[in-house]
């Protein structure tokens, strides 16, 4: 088992003469700050301190994105596996949504102060602030793939509307149930979309979001659907890291409010979709899918590889026994998906011979 320097890290948002010319209405992404962690190999960090193996420098970057309601630290799990089962990758970042996680805490007076589409931050706030770090010295020369879960996969996708295209700014990127849908097939499916938007959203303003203290949360999660469901580390992690201690007790971070909201913002989705086919002719695109379609149908997994509508997918996976909620169901399981993908971009380390 390897072990893993963690760092975290706060950031403005993104550059406003960089976002303005394309972003729509809303400014989140200039007022609010992003929060994100750094893992790397302590192993390879010690050999980088003296003397890099060769090839070290040329490793994968990775970027997680999370799926609405989640944060960046129900990620580990799946980083953990990857780093070791995958060679030579340089760093792993995963970060929060502007109103998810510590970011949420973080800007917290900021998102009470939204009064528009009730402080709404959409997939293209969080998308121009991960442009903009793309576009740091943070990551600057780095090799650098996105992996984005649900929302965050259509995060991922929206992050090249403020990147330049050429030269490519990333060697592939890695959609795990990804929720982009074409807007002309969502009006043609409506009644189902919408059925089960509200009933997330529903779910989501009613169910219960604080606790007398985080061990409480912990017990209460692991014995209840969906979470009974998820791999145990993550509902740790939830309980740990997606919950901030109060006086009166432990309370969600995402406010029930921003989650809900998050999920009534489509219009990133559809443009995702769109997006998918010009950027795909240039960049990989990999799809990972769960075995079970219990939130997107199959007429829309289809729909994300027709060749006709110009989306060309390089690969797609199916990660058995998991759903929607495949970060937190089969972490180790997705690890090795994602690592079948990274085989094909990770430059090998050259064998050093003895004369």
């Amino acid at each position: 088992m390897c072990n893993l320097d963690v760092q975290s890290f706060v950031f403005a948002g993104a550059i406003s003469s960089v976002v303005r010319p394309v972003l729509p209405p809303t400014n989140a992404s200039l007022s609010l700050h992003i929060t994100a962690k750094r893992y790397r190999d302590t192993k390879t960090q010690k050999r980088q301190r003296n003397v890099p193996s060769p090839g070290e420098s040329e490793g994968l970057t990775l970027l997680f994105l999370h799926c609405v309601g989640a944060h960046k630290e129900q990620w580990e799990p799946t980083i953990q596996a990857i780093f070791e089962r995958a060679s030579n990758i340089r760093e792993a970042w995963a970060f929060d949504w502007q109103n998810h996680g510590d970011a949420a805490v973080l800007n917290k007076n900021a998102l009470s102060e939204r009064k528009d589409d009730d402080g709404a931050v959409t997939v293209y706030d969080w998308a121009a602030a991960i442009s903009a770090f793309v576009r740091s010295d943070h990551v600057k020369g780095h090799n650098i793939i996105p992996i984005g879960h649900s929302a965050g996969a259509a995060t991922a996708v929206l992050t090249t509307k403020y990147l330049p295209l050429q030269p490519k700014p990333y060697p592939a990127i890695i959609l795990v149930e990804p929720s982009v849908v074409a807007k002309e097939l969502f009006e043609a499916t409506i009644d189902d979309r919408m059925e089960q938007m509200e009933f997330v959203v529903r779910m989501t303003m009613t169910r219960r979001d604080h606790w007398a203290s985080k061990d409480e949360a912990f017990a209460w999660l692991s014995k209840r659907y969906p979470w009974s469901t998820w791999d145990t580390r993550v509902v740790k992690l939830l309980a740990d890291h997606g919950l901030e201690q109060h006086e009166d007790g432990a309370r969600l971070k995402c406010h029930r409010k921003h989650e809900a909201v998050s999920y009534t913002q489509v219009e990133g989705h559809f443009e995702a979709a769109a997006l998918l086919a010009t950027i795909s002719k240039t960049i990989p695109i990999h799809l990972v899918w769960g075995e079970n379609e219990d939130i997107i149908p199959e007429i829309i997994r289809n729909s994300l590889s027709d060749a006709s509508a110009g989306r060309s997918v390089t690969s797609t996976r199916v990660v058995e026994e998991a759903g929607h909620m495949i970060v937190q169901e089969k972490p180790d399981a997705l690890a090795n998906a994602i690592c079948e993908v990274l085989h094909d971009y990770i430059m090998p380390c050259p064998v050093q011979t003895k004369l």
